[in-house]
Order: structure tokens, then C-alpha cells, then sequence
């Protein structure tokens, strides 16, 4: 059974989060459960992780804020396994070093921290930069597909939309200012690729022209002939 003292401080906690946000952090209770806690860390810039938002959740205990809560993080994100408890000194990982202090902006700064570092931990994964940078860009859209995301973080489904509109616009834009390029390309591919055929069509023309040419007679051998047949038909007359 959850202590009073666990719901109260959860709640003034809320509240906090509420009235001062931390910087690249959203968290929020489930609306039926206040031990569990859905979170979204926003990549910092300057790191491969700019661009992200990484979904996850905080399972507090009833005894909180005497005992530390578990953290495990659902976008692939190249630094934490999805759906593995990760191992830090704010988690129940280590109680010993729990400390009744930490609340959960101060857990998830912490988290964001660490995700940034490149230190080995039980839960972690060893990655590229640009592997990275690649689940990056990829992270709205998986976070967008889980129903209780989109319930939780409405603000990050229209920012999602909003990125989606502004892809189709520069697509549309893209494909308006392409068809005079493309004209001309294919004018000057149809140009080169009819070329050749009218200088084939030209030799053979000229080839035409020079066989009609050298099958017509010289006009002096023409006139020889006309004699000699003049004289062959007055032969028979001389004779007579």
C-alpha cells in the first residue's frame, strides 16, 4: 500500500514540474497510478543525441522518497537497452547510496547526464555516433506509434505533425521548382540523342546524291553518241 507521505511528495513534486520545468525534460504521472512516472529527454545539442526525445518510465516505490526508484528507458536511443532497468546511483540499483533529496527532476538531469557520458553500466550499449544521430532523427516517430505516449505527450505529437507538414511542403516545393530543370534536361538529353541520327541522315542523303550523280553522262560523251548513231543511220543511204 502507497504511504501518504509517498503520494504527497509526488505530488508537490508534480507540481514543481509544473510551475518551473527543467530544461529538456517532460515528466508526468500515469493517470492511474502516481508511482508510475513517463518521462521524455530531449537530446542536447552539441552530442549525438541532438534532435532526439527518448521515452520512458520511472517506477517509484511506496516507500519514496525513502527508498530510490527504477528507471528504464522505450526509445531506442544507442546508449540504454530499451526496456532494461538502468543502473545508477538514483536507482534502486543502489539503495546505499539513495539519498531522500533527490527528487525527480534532479533523477532525470541525472539520467540525461549520464546518457551523455560514454562510462559502461548494467544496462547499457556501446554505439557509433552515427548510429546515434540515426536513432535520433528516428525517435519521434517510433514514440509517436506507442498509444500511451501520444495519451501522455500530446505537445510532442503535434510537434511530430508539424515536422511531418514541413517535409511535405519542402517535398511539394521541391517538385514545383524541378520541372523547368528536368525540361531542359531532357530537351538537351533528346538534343544529343537526335544528333546523331540527323548526321546519318545527312551522310546518307549525300551518299544518295553522289550515286545519282555519277550514274548521269557527260554531256560531251551524250553528243558523241548522238553522232555516231546519226552516221551509222546514213550509211545504208550513201550506199545506195
Amino acid at each position: 500500500m502507497v504511504e501518504k507521505s509517498c503520494v504527497k511528495r509526488l505530488q508537490k513534486e508534480y507540481r514543481a514540474l509544473c510551475k518551473e520545468p527543467v530544461s529538456h525534460v517532460m515528466a508526468c504521472p500515469s493517470p492511474n497510478d502516481i508511482l508510475e512516472w513517463h518521462y521524455v529527454l530531449e537530446g542536447s545539442e552539441g552530442t549525438p543525441f541532438a534532435g532526439g526525445y527518448y521515452y520512458g518510465k520511472i517506477k517509484f516505490p511506496p516507500e519514496y522518497p525513502f527508498k530510490p526508484p527504477s528507471i528504464s528507458m522505450i526509445t531506442p536511443n544507442g546508449r540504454f537497452i530499451t526496456q532494461k532497468k538502468i543502473c545508477l546511483s538514483m536507482s534502486d540499483f543502489h539503495p546505499e547510496s539513495w539519498n531522500p533529496m533527490w527528487s525527480i527532476s534532479s533523477i532525470l538531469t541525472g539520467l540525461l547526464s549520464f546518457m551523455i557520458d560514454n562510462s559502461p553500466t548494467t544496462g547499457s550499449v556501446s554505439t557509433t555516433a552515427a548510429e546515434k544521430q540515426r536513432l535520433a532523427k528516428a525517435s519521434l516517430a517510433f514514440n509517436c506509434k506507442i498509444p500511451i505516449f501520444r495519451k501522455m505527450f500530446p505537445e510532442y505529437i503535434e510537434k511530430y505533425n508539424q515536422q511531418q507538414f514541413a517535409g511535405e511542403s519542402l517535398s511539394k516545393q521541391s517538385l514545383i521548382s524541378h520541372p523547368k530543370e528536368d525540361q531542359k534536361s531532357l530537351e538537351a538529353t533528346s538534343e544529343y540523342t537526335t544528333r546523331p541520327e540527323e548526321q546519318n541522315r545527312v551522310i546518307l542523303n549525300d551518299a544518295r546524291n553522289k550515286k545519282r550523280g555519277s550514274q548521269k553522262l557527260p554531256v560531251w560523251l551524250l553528243m558523241l553518241l548522238v553522232s555516231i548513231f546519226s552516221i551509222v543511220m546514213a550509211l545504208p543511204l550513201l550506199q545506195t
